[in-house]
């Protein structure tokens, strides 16, 4: 009996700090804002903002004309371009990059300005389509060199 007990508080204890690293996860999420810039013609930023609010977090979309002179401002390479450029508590993310990626970055907390999925490659978060290869996450970096591959997304 004894054993038995032990076995049901390890099980309770294990599935608490479960739901706790669950909880904080939606709480840190929760608290996390996001500003992030499109170009105004674009469509599919919409659903990438979509699927950051259905992770929780706080989005603000700022539809501006000239994408390309916010990402030189930020220090970001033309090549890492994207169709929308966002800022999540100190980095730059552009593109439509998973949430485990912005996770581990921001979990790892990297020095570097932040991470880009260039182009708009498809079925990816706010992307429809079916896709066949992998697709690399690319860091950038302030001294503007070439970038390393931060992930790749299978």
């Amino acid at each position: 009996m004894r054993n038995t007990m032990f076995k049901v508080r390890r099980s309770t204890a294990l599935l608490a700090a479960l739901l706790m690293a669950l909880l904080s996860t939606q709480a840190f999420a929760a608290q996390t804002m996001v500003t992030l810039y499109k170009n105004l013609q674009c469509t599919c930023c919409e659903g990438y903002v979509k699927f950051l609010e259905k992770q929780g977090f706080t989005v603000e979309v700022k539809p501006v004309r000239d994408l390309h002179a916010i990402d030189q401002k930020a220090g970001v390479p033309e090549a890492l371009e994207g169709c929308h450029t966002s800022f999540i508590d100190g980095y730059v993310v552009i593109g439509h990059v998973p949430i485990d990626a912005i996770r581990k970055l921001l979990a790892e907390r990297p020095k570097m300005i932040g991470i880009s999925i260039p182009g708009m490659p498809a079925n990816l978060p706010g992307m429809p389509g079916p896709r066949s290869n992998p697709v690399a996450i690319h860091e950038i970096v302030a001294d503007g060199s070439t970038s390393k591959v931060f992930m790749t997304v299978p």
